[in-house]
């Protein structure tokens, strides 16, 4: 069988979206959209550039547009498949070449099936010098809901499958944006603890957002109720504060990147060092005497 470039098919994008569309019209929460909102527009406060043309891409609602406009720059161009400006699949930009300034997009690449593939689509609709910044899940995030599902199921059923999504590890951020070809990109990580009266409260909240599973390879039934009790159980004795409430822990991965510009500040080349190390480390420790 001859090689194939398709990337493999994670997530069920059909149902992810039929998801989020019921979600927001029922007010889904947006308290981690809030806080990730706040952040990016301090951070968009700290680059002192104008950005004439933006865009904010596979956002569900208007808190990261909101957000560029604080930041005293234009309002954006929004594209969604959810509405906004321009109709369009993260996974399919329709933009040319070098179309826009800025680039954003707040958790929503949790979702897709080739981000290598979004990452270079990305990149090359920024003009030179343009910035991208992006949040999405990361690696921790609800380890402790995985951890007691599993537990849970390995136990009655003798085997586990599936039931909370992956999420990116941002070790690998920064490998992922060079890939893409973006210059001097950077990746941090936002992570907190929110607190539940129960396991089955979480999980009610994660399916208000519409962020309940959707991986291709989820299992067919649903979890069976003896299951899902002996979660709540394990839940409960493993990560539960004094007052009986349950721990959650989240984690936003922040990365950011640059369409390269000759104006921009190069790493030195190997081997163009005008002093050896070892003399700078002597001359270090003469000044320390």
């Amino acid at each position: 069988m001859p090689p194939t470039n398709t990337p493999p098919r994670i997530f069920d994008r059909s149902l992810l979206h039929l998801r989020l569309r019921r979600a927001l019209a029922r007010g889904a929460p947006d308290f981690l959209l809030t806080r990730a909102a706040d952040d990016l527009l301090d951070r968009l406060l700290t680059v002192k550039r104008e950005f004439p043309r933006s865009l904010a891409i596979g956002l569900p609602t208007d808190h990261f547009a909101r957000a560029i406009i604080a930041s005293g720059r234009a309002a954006p161009l929004r594209a969604s498949r959810f509405g906004g400006d321009v109709i369009a699949d993260e996974e399919a930009l329709p933009f040319a070449q070098g179309s826009f300034d800025l680039v954003v997009s707040g958790m929503a690449l949790q979702w897709v099936n080739d981000l290598p593939g979004v990452l270079t689509q990305i990149r090359r609709a920024l003009a030179p010098d343009g910035l991208f910044i992006a949040c999405l899940p990361g690696g921790t995030s609800l380890i402790e809901l995985r951890a007691a599902l599993a537990q849970a199921e390995e136990e009655i059923t003798g085997g586990a499958s599936p039931r909370v999504s992956p999420f990116v590890d941002v070790r690998d951020m920064g490998g992922l944006l060079q890939r893409a070809g973006f210059a001097l990109p950077v990746s941090d990580v936002d992570s907190f603890t929110l607190r539940y009266d129960s396991l089955l409260a979480l999980m009610a909240d994660l399916r208000a957002m519409g962020a309940a599973n959707v991986l291709v390879k989820r299992a067919s039934r649903s979890m069976r109720r003896d299951v899902l009790a002996r979660a709540a159980q394990i839940y409960a004795e493993r990560f539960s504060d004094p007052d009986g409430r349950v721990r959650a822990s989240f984690e936003i991965v922040w990365l950011s990147g640059w369409a390269p510009h000759e104006s921009q500040q190069k790493p030195a080349k190997p081997g163009s060092a005008t002093v050896r190390l070892e003399d700078a480390m002597k001359a270090t420790r003469r000044e320390e005497k």
